[in-house]
């Protein structure tokens, strides 16, 4: 991605967005890491409203996958690679803006004081400040030691202890999907990721975000209001939007991703040892 938050390509994916415009100094909610879990609670939010913003790496897990084949939807499977790529592009779309760069140190904030994240890129170190943070980051977690967190060692593991909905021991902090303990599947880390935002939304005091269009008629008809996050919408309009939705993934599906899986370190070490 190109330098800053505005979306671009990574690792032959589509650019994701100019997202909300989030400033390279502060948001509304900070998002570490841009894999499942993160890219999905980065879309709740900026669907939201919410000025999102994600620090990524590079190095979400689901890279190394040669190819997915237990998301639903999707009989045959997909290349997991083009389906991150594919949540970025959501996300982006959906309000988040995007930072390369890998976060070092987090300083929880005391009371209403906003928590610290310093990401470190190539030639400068930054702080960013955000009174939201979610930590998923499954590759990295060293960051998060002095936080206030409770860390849990399991093996080689590190996880963070949460409640159900991502929620930590310190106010504002929350982690998703593996890092959360969640299993190592990307349904899951998807859904925790959706548990997450929502869970942002409710602490923050804003209206339950339904994310569902429906047919006209379907609230108003019964003399409902509409609810946050909904939309009622013609027939015409669900057609053209089906239309494009149909184009979309032709166009993303047309030709063979680029990008290749991530061999884990442990086994390209080997092979450098090996002179293989």
């Amino acid at each position: 991605m190109s330098d800053g938050v505005d979306g671009a390509e990574r690792d032959g994916a589509v650019a994701p967005g100019t997202g909300s415009g989030a400033s390279h100094e502060s948001a509304d909610v900070l998002v570490v890491g841009g894999g499942i879990a993160g890219l999905t609670t980065a879309t709740f939010a900026g669907r939201a409203g919410l000025e999102t913003l994600v620090v990524d790496d590079g190095e979400s897990i689901l890279r190394r996958n040669a190819h997915l084949e237990n998301v639903p939807g999707f009989p045959a499977g997909v290349n997991a690679r083009l389906f991150l790529d594919l949540l970025a592009e959501q996300a982006g779309e959906a309000g988040a803006a995007f930072l390369d760069g890998r976060v070092t140190a987090l300083d929880a904030g005391d009371g209403d004081e906003h928590h610290a994240v310093r990401v470190e890129r190539p030639g400068e170190d930054r702080v960013l400040t955000a009174p939201t943070v979610v930590a998923a980051s499954w590759s990295d977690a060293s960051y998060l030691d002095g936080s206030g967190v409770v860390l849990l060692e399991r093996g080689s593991k590190t996880y963070v202890e949460t409640d159900d909905c991502g929620r930590t021991a310190v106010d504002g902090l929350y982690a998703a999907g593996r890092l959360a303990g969640k299993a190592h599947q990307a349904v899951v880390c998807a859904g925790h990721g959706a548990e997450v935002g929502l869970a942002i939304l409710e602490d923050g005091g804003r209206p339950y975000f339904y994310d569902w269009v429906a047919p006209e008629g379907y609230f108003t008809e019964r003399g409902r209001e509409v609810p946050p996050g909904c939309e009622e919408i013609p027939q015409a309009e669900w057609e053209a939007r089906e239309r494009a939705a149909r184009e979309r993934m032709r166009e993303a599906f047309a030709d063979p991703h680029p990008g290749e899986p991530t061999m884990h370190p442990s086994v390209v070490e080997r092979r450098d040892e090996d002179g293989g």
